[in-house]
């Protein structure tokens, strides 16, 4: 075994060596022109999938290698388990990954680190252990493909596909890597036998090859749909890309203007004060309220969902947040040299939550900047380089956006809209106090456009909600119209129900072919995640017609497996298994069946036998 792994390392040696050299020129030369610790998302992904897209190679390269009939008995005929043979080829494969993914990323680290001023957190030190889960996961991907026959050879891939789309973040994202990589390694092992052809028999070796498979064909019939859905766009017919929208649906209410918008929710108002509005609506500008935050950072994590730090131009300094002190730190733009660090006030408190910087508020000095942190905002005074707390919002409720309308500023909650003074800015550095609170009729998933026009006596506020009006997740489509007092008092005006511009079996189209692996996908989706309050929804009640389309998929699936069932040679227990696991999960269950278990084996083995007993009768 030892010799195995010796020779693995020996015949990889100049190409591991030669993708460490390259990968710490590369990040050498980004390192002196960019802060690679601070880096948006996308460059993360990018570095992400070249690391699994080598390790995909990799594993390609050395199991194909291996398994052209004459090689792949000779590997195997050694005095060795099997197992033990698959271990020494990935024990070398994963320690060259090591080498050319994680140690690179390592060494930059430690030079950040060590000779700038940069901030390197305790997460960032993390970063090369991730970039190597990614790498071994393509890379075991990648071996698992080849091993497999040319029907299922793909499957493994699903594993990757779950790990990108996965939203844990910091130590949970690797954990759930870690997962995968567990996985990916069963499933080797166990497609690593002589006959690779062969169909699992063990229960456990079936589960680890069949639902992997399974996931892999629902992801088809998604892409499918996709495909369908193209064809429809070419069509010309489709709710999105046709030249006049369904009448009265959530399309057309998101191609209006916001004054077009407001109108259309007066016109189904009941309100006495509705003609006069919608005469102040038709002669006046009609504010929309935007988002400056649109993902909220987690403490620890991996990558940056939002930017970690701004420029103070007329000082000449850096500020990066820092999650370990939860404080800011500057470097010197022009240099590199410390400048020390920044928290809340006179104390140098630390910040509540990660914090992400906007532009600064009305009145104040073109170098100010206000800081968004959980439920607070806060001032960044740049002539004396101090962070004063400005707003502070209700526990619990994370503060999204500000805007300013009129005199006035509207800060936008995941809960409620809220309207400040805006003259309270400039005249003071106490916390404002709001003057109304409008809580927002629907879940913050759901709303899309948000809507209002400041009146003699408070404020009408339209909200529509519409984001995810296209997909099960989302709310039945509706606009709400409310009049803020100036007293703080709130009326609804006028709700406004949307039509669907989809039929409901397109809205539901990732859920009827399998419930069950739907739910598979949302659980894996959501794994050690932390809920994100910007993706909280009020899913409409699924209509009683997809519930039957989904039932009646299972039931065809499962009298189906009844039949190909008695065509494979299958064991009693392992058929009852199968035709259950049809039954429960649908049509993707049935199509693994169909692929894990050729027909021909079974006439084969009825061939044998009727040879068998052909040569046992007497002459």
């Amino acid at each position: 075994m030892r010799d195995l792994v010796k020779a693995e390392l020996l015949r990889f040696r100049g190409w591991a060596l030669g993708a460490f050299a390259a990968h710490l020129l590369v990040l050498a030369f980004l390192a002196r022109v960019v802060d690679l610790a601070q880096q948006p998302l996308l460059v993360y992904r990018v570095f992400g999938s070249i690391y699994v897209l080598a390790g995909v190679l990799l594993g390609l390269y050395q199991m194909g290698s291996y398994r052209r009939p004459n090689v792949w008995l000779n590997l195997l005929h050694r005095p060795l388990a099997p197992w033990r043979i698959a271990t020494s080829l990935l024990g070398a494969g994963l320690a060259w990954l090591a080498v050319a993914a994680a140690l690179p990323v390592l060494l930059a680290a430690a030079y950040q680190s060590g000779l700038t001023a940069r901030v390197v957190d305790d997460r960032h030190w993390l970063l090369p252990l991730a970039a190597w889960l990614l790498a071994a996961g393509g890379y075991l991907a990648g071996a698992c493909c080849m091993l497999g026959t040319r029907k299922r050879s793909a499957a493994a891939l699903v594993l990757l596909v779950a790990v990108a789309l996965n939203q844990a973040s910091g130590v949970w994202a690797l954990l759930v890597q870690a997962l995968a990589l567990a996985w990916l390694v069963a499933m080797l092992i166990v497609s690593f036998k002589p006959d690779l052809s062969a169909p699992p028999r063990a229960p456990l070796a079936t589960v680890l090859l069949a639902l992997p498979l399974q996931m892999a064909v629902y992801l088809m019939i998604l892409l499918l749909q996709f495909g369908g859905q193209m064809l429809w766009i070419m069509q010309g017919s489709h709710p999105n890309n046709t030249e006049t929208p369904p009448r009265g649906g959530a399309n057309e209410t998101e191609r209006m203007s916001p004054k077009q918008r407001m109108l259309a929710g007066l016109a189904v108002s009941r309100a006495a004060q509705a003609p006069l509005w919608r005469e102040q609506v038709a002669l006046s500008d009609v504010a929309g309220i935007g988002l400056d935050l649109h993902a909220v950072p987690v403490r620890g994590a991996l990558t940056n969902a939002a930017p970690t730090d701004f420029d103070d131009a007329g000082r000449g300094v850096r500020w990066t947040f820092s999650h370990d002190r939860m404080r800011l730190a500057g470097y010197r733009i022009v240099g590199g040299r410390a400048a020390g660090t920044l928290g809340v006030g006179a104390a140098n408190a630390a910040f509540p939550a990660p914090t992400v910087a906007i532009g600064g508020l009305p009145g104040q000095p073109k170098g100010d900047r206000s800081l968004i942190a959980g439920n607070m905002l806060y001032h960044y005074v740049s002539d004396s380089a101090r962070v004063l707390p400005r707003i502070r919002l209700p526990a619990g409720e994370w503060l999204l956006g500000v805007t300013p309308v009129g005199e006035n500023l509207a800060v936008l909650s995941d809960r409620a809209l809220y309207f400040f003074d805006g003259r309270d800015v400039v005249l003071g550095e106490a916390l404002l106090a709001p003057r109304q609170r409008m809580p927002i009729p629907g879940a913050a998933g759901d709303l899309r456009d948000l809507d209002l026009i400041e009146l003699v006596d408070g404020y009408l506020v339209s909200a529509s909600f519409t984001s995810y009006a296209y997909m099960m997740d989302g709310a039945a489509p509706y606009q709400a119209l409310s009049w803020v007092h100036d007293d703080g008092q709130v009326t609804t005006v006028a709700r406004r129900a949307l039509v669907f511009d989809y039929p409901a079996w397109f809205r539901y189209q990732a859920w009827w072919p399998s419930p069950a692996l739907y739910a598979l996908r949302q659980g894996a989706l959501g794994l050690f995640a932390v809920p994100d309050p910007l993706q909280a929804t009020h899913p409409a009640p699924m209509p009683r017609g997809i519930k039957l389309l989904a039932a009646g998929l299972m039931l065809v699936s499962l009298l189906a497996a009844l039949w190909l069932v008695r065509r494979r040679a299958l064991s009693m227990p392992a058929r009852m298994g199968w035709v259950l696991a049809c039954g429960a999960i649908g049509l993707p269950a049935l199509a693994s069946l169909w692929l894990l278990y050729p027909a021909c084996e079974l006439a084969g083995r009825r061939a044998e036998g009727q040879s068998a007993l052909a040569s046992a009768a007497p002459l």
